[in-house]
């Protein structure tokens, strides 16, 4: 009998919602310093873990099965920027061969990516998401917090393609003021090539990106704005719980994603769970705090899927749907430790 034969029936939170996304951050460092997620200002260059601190290759493999056997089927690898961590292959090569896990994906920034791609997909990851704030290099540069090279991004976005990856997620945060006018030349550049360019609402995520609510620009408002360029019409979800609302280009240039988490929120479909650098659990985007997961992870997969079990069993999370009353918490888990 199977671990997860063992553990049935699988752990639904006390809303109902089951456990089937989750997202590991391999490494809590970055190139970059965007100013929603990681303003340089704020966090300093050796902010970050030592090695030691990190899990390694073993426990996070163990830690994957013992989600897996839980009922996690998607897998993404985020960070910090994923490219960072070492020997990055060589994890995807034996997170790829575990029973359970149908999708595996990666979220970058996709400035290391030329000299990765082949490697990673040989290695057995399927997907990749791209995060792009802008096309033109000086607002790119800026948005990057003054780290960032679009020719770079691009160039790991063409090795991506030529190592046989297909239709490639662009994700972009839209801040009023800061990259509203890079909304339509993004989609210009990518429709047509198989890309779904997806646009995000500027979020409270975090304590140290100064959020402030006049700077978000609404997935109606950037809705209207493309269907007056290029009308569109809308698409089904392909599952439960997608987060980004689809739409098609009627004249038959591809898709695009909007994700509303500020206007629209998601909550009651939220079945994503993530997982930091060092091995805590956070059972939210907006969550206060995390669990430490190493010593369940000492005892092993069995052990460890038993305690996620129970602690998913007391999930209530709806931060999005709450936000501005007063319950909702006030503190918030940096985005950069656990990758978005």
């Amino acid at each position: 009998m199977s671990l997860a034969q063992q553990l049935q029936p699988l752990p639904h939170d006390r809303l109902g919602r089951p456990l089937h996304d989750l997202r590991l951050s391999v490494i809590e460092a970055c190139n970059f310093r965007c100013g929603y997620c990681m303003p340089a200002d704020r966090i300093p260059d050796d902010h970050g873990l030592d090695a030691a601190g990190r899990l390694s290759f073993a426990q996070i493999e163990t830690l994957v099965r013992g989600f897996a056997a839980i009922g996690v089927r998607k897998l993404r690898l985020t960070g910090g920027e994923p490219l960072l961590r070492k020997r990055l292959p060589e994890l995807v090569a034996r997170l790829a061969r575990i029973p359970g896990i149908e999708d595996l994906a990666l979220t970058t920034n996709a400035s290391l990516l030329a000299g990765q791609a082949r490697a990673l997909r040989e290695a057995g990851l399927r997907r990749i998401t791209v995060s792009l704030d802008a096309l033109e290099p000086a607002a790119f540069a800026r948005m990057s917090g003054g780290r960032g090279e679009i020719g770079a991004v691009l160039d790991g976005i063409a090795a991506a393609e030529a190592a046989g990856f297909g239709a490639l997620k662009i994700n972009c945060v839209v801040q009023r003021g800061a990259n509203e006018d890079q909304v339509l030349p993004l989609l210009e550049r990518f429709r047509g090539s198989g890309h779904v360019v997806r646009f995000i609402e500027y979020m409270d995520v975090g304590t140290c990106n100064g959020w402030d609510p006049a700077q978000v620009v609404s997935s109606r408002e950037l809705r209207d704005r493309i269907a007056t360029r290029w009308p569109l019409r809308p698409l089904q979800a392909q599952y439960r719980g997608e987060v980004a609302e689809r739409y098609a280009f009627v004249d038959g240039g591809g898709e695009v994603g909007f994700v509303s988490s500020v206007s629209a929120p998601f909550c009651g479909d939220c079945h994503r769970a993530r997982v930091s650098a060092d091995g805590r659990l956070y059972t939210c985007l907006f969550a206060g705090q995390g669990h430490d997961l190493r010593p369940a992870l000492a005892q092993g997969e069995a052990w460890l899927a038993g305690h996620v079990a129970g602690l998913w069993g007391r999930r209530g999370d709806r931060y999005s749907e709450i936000r501005g009353r007063p319950q909702a918490p006030r503190k918030h888990i940096e985005m950069y430790l656990i990758g978005g």
